[in-house]
């Protein structure tokens, strides 16, 4: 008796001794039980402890990814692809490496924001501009065998818009969550117009403007067959159920232009930096008050839009709305959201919730800013310390003067079943795997140290100094002066415009080619899409009928004669005969 006693202590307490060396009891993470990180850690910047491992490079633009509970990797590509837009990889010999990569997913649906893709109830759903679909995935199996489904139509008869894109979430009660983003940046009429006031009720938010519930085992379905779940929300592409409090959240994106539509009333400085990038707990019935209001982070408060009133400063009715859990720098375009579920990370980290910055494409004539990954602690379902950076070193250069400068922008986050963070890039979709080899019990403040000090320094995260950090001191050409003011925020400094939202002026025909063409567009705008060097473009460009014919004749013959253009000149008399045609005078 005593000795088989003995002998099951002893059993007991090797089982224990495992238990605790696989978990990693007492703090130190067992190198091990993870892959080599690369020695560079992919070219990221992270806390103390922390490494990384390039899973794969160069897969194709990538948004959203989601990892299964065997470590199989699915990524949603930005567009639909002859060989497949969504990428499926395996690492078989667990190196970190993916070894084994697939594509499938051929389907005919245009659009440049396809985003979602989640894995719910032994289904891998994903999401185009206008679609819901998803695959049956059997267990072993990389690739699905089955047909796709139609989960959702998004059978607007507008069809794609800005602010179309559709990524995914779902709760615990058989719920899909997808937001129908804004069709403008602030309900004006027409949209991006300088000194229009906003339309009041604004009609946007009928059926867009919001967050939708769907039943998520229902196919086939309509808007008109969800349940709209929170109003005043004018662009998500982050989303996340957060399975601790079992509530939605969203981080969205504010409003664009306050300089450029309301010159009198904001200086070039705080349009860079306002308004806020919004992190929202998201409850039925929410309404967070776009377009009437924005949020100001260096204030701490919702004031009410100029559109409607607002001088930057008014509160009005935005006391009316709900307010978000925290403000982040104005642009940073937050695309990924993932609450952290591991238990891989220091407990810091636990429950807490990761944000990746895409970056910004219109802080002109400041540093580009984003392109990072930050973090919000949380405590008790609230947040519990200001925002961190957690990952920089994505964009590769210091300032991002383009966005096309940057070597890539993070996009979608994913949580995998050992506790590691997968970040995917959407630039040329290299994807990342961030794991955590230090000791647990002391990781603390000394170990981010390094990336808070990113936060001060760092020319894409740091707030610009008015003066200082002005990217234009110096330049007198008047085209260059109106192009940078009104054009480069999204053609770029550069003229190579942003892949899939704006087209390039570098190089292009549409540039070179037709005056009358090229002196309308800029006058009136442009809707519908368009094929700019071999790639389609969607969104629309607001109209420039407040310049004279002066200052549209100098900003064309500038983009006619610079970003490698070498075209003739245009004079303001061209540009008046084709206004006068029109039937308006400047």
């Amino acid at each position: 008796m005593f000795t088989y006693r003995k002998r099951q202590a002893a059993s007991a307490f090797t089982l224990s001794f495992l238990i605790c060396w696989l978990l990693s009891c007492g703090g130190q993470q067992r190198a091990g039980s993870l892959p080599a990180g690369d020695p560079d850690k992919g070219g990221l910047r992270l806390p103390d402890g922390f490494e990384a491992v390039v899973v794969a490079d160069d897969i194709g633009p990538a948004r959203h990814l989601v990892v299964n509970d065997n470590g199989d990797i699915y990524v949603k590509l930005r567009k639909s692809h002859e060989e497949g837009s969504l990428v499926a990889l395996r690492d078989t010999t667990g190196d970190g490496k993916a070894d084994v990569i697939e594509r499938f997913g051929i389907f005919d649906d245009i659009g440049n924001f396809h985003t979602g893709i989640a894995i719910y109830n032994g289904f891998l759903y994903f999401s185009t501009d206008l679609a819901v679909y998803r695959y049956r995935l059997m267990s072993g199996a990389l690739l699905p065998t089955g047909e796709k489904e139609v989960v959702l139509i998004d059978d607007h008869e507008h069809g794609s818009h800005e602010h179309i894109a559709k990524p995914l979430s779902f709760d615990n009660k058989g719920n899909m969550y997808v937001p129908f983003g804004a069709p403008t940046d602030a309900c004006q009429e027409p949209n991006r117009t300088p000194g229009v006031p906003g339309l009041d009720p604004c009609p946007n938010l009928q059926q867009h403007g919001g967050i939708w519930r769907f039943d998520a085992d229902t196919l086939d379905q309509r808007q008109r067959d969800g349940y709209e779940y929170a109003t005043g929300i004018r662009s998500v592409v982050a989303m996340d159920w957060n399975p601790v409090d079992e509530h939605l959240y969203v981080a969205m994106h504010g409003r664009d232009h306050l300089f450029r539509l309301w010159p009198e009333q904001f200086s070039r400085w705080q349009s860079a930096i306002l308004p806020s990038e919004e992190l929202m707990r998201v409850t039925d019935g929410s309404d967070f008050g776009w377009p009437y209001c924005y949020h100001d982070y260096l204030q701490s408060k919702k004031v009410l839009a100029p559109e409607y009133g607002g001088d930057g400063t008014i509160v009005g009715r935005c006391r009316e709305f709900d307010q978000p859990l925290i403000g982040f720098p104005g642009h940073f375009a937050p695309n990924g959201l993932q609450f952290y579920r591991g238990d891989q990370f220091p407990e810091h980290y636990r429950n807490g919730a990761f944000v990746a910055f895409h970056g910004s494409t219109i802080r002109n004539p400041y540093s580009q800013g984003g392109y990072s990954v930050g973090f919000v602690p949380f405590k008790e379902h609230e947040p519990s310390g200001d925002w961190e950076v957690f990952a920089n070193g994505f964009a590769g250069v210091d300032p991002i003067v383009n966005t096309g400068d940057a070597a890539h922008r993070p996009t979608g986050l994913a949580v995998g079943p050992d506790g590691s963070l997968y970040i995917s890039d959407s630039n040329r979709g290299k994807i990342w795997r961030v794991m955590y080899k230090g000791d647990r019990q002391s990781f603390g403040v000394a170990e981010r140290a390094a990336m808070e000090e990113e936060k001060r320094t760092a020319s894409n995260i740091r707030t610009p100094h008015e003066v200082d950090d002005d990217l234009e001191q110096g330049i007198t050409l008047a085209g260059e002066v109106i192009y940078n003011r009104y054009c480069a925020a999204c053609h770029q400094r550069d003229g190579e415009g942003a892949a899939g939202r704006f087209p390039p002026v570098a190089r292009s025909e549409w540039v070179t080619g037709d005056k009358r063409r090229l002196i309308d567009v800029i006058i009136n705008g442009l809707d519908g899409s368009i094929t700019v060097r071999d790639e389609q473009y969607n969104t629309p460009m607001p109209e420039h009928s407040f310049l004279s014919d002066e200052q549209v004749a100098h900003v064309a013959t500038y983009v006619r004669q610079n970003f490698g253009n070498d075209a003739s000149a245009l004079s303001a008399e061209e540009v008046a005969k084709v206004r006068n045609a029109q039937g308006s005078t400047k």
